[in-house]
């Protein structure tokens, strides 16, 4: 049985690279640093099983990358995840409203200071 497939969208790499680590193993895994390639992927026809996207970067917001999603026929189907560095109630709820199917806060997590 062929693995689901997960499109992981953030900006920043290190956010990537800990989800990837996480879910890498279970999932056929996939990172992209903004939505616009997701997009064209998603039109050539390789659609992922859910998505994974952070809400700030800087070509297109998570919530305009929602929206797209969402309102396309073709895409609708397909679950999203969203990934925010603040927690805020209202975003939180506008965002569920939109269609997502979940919103989570990464507060706890930040860039490292110092190499490992």
């Amino acid at each position: 049985m062929d693995k689901q497939k997960i499109f992981v969208v953030d900006d920043k790499d290190m956010i990537g690279k800990i989800i990837m680590a996480c879910l890498g193993r279970d999932y056929d895994c996939r990172y992209f640093d903004s939505p616009k390639p997701v997009l064209e992927q998603m039109e050539a026809g390789d659609l992922p099983d859910l998505i994974i996207s952070d809400i700030r970067m800087p070509d297109m917001r998570g919530d305009e990358f929602l929206h797209a999603v969402k309102s396309d026929e073709r895409f609708r189907h397909i679950r999203m995840v969203m990934l925010s560095s603040e927690d805020s109630t209202s975003e939180r709820i506008q965002l569920l409203q939109d269609g997502a199917e979940d919103y989570l806060s990464l507060t706890h997590i930040s860039e490292p200071t110092r190499p490992y």
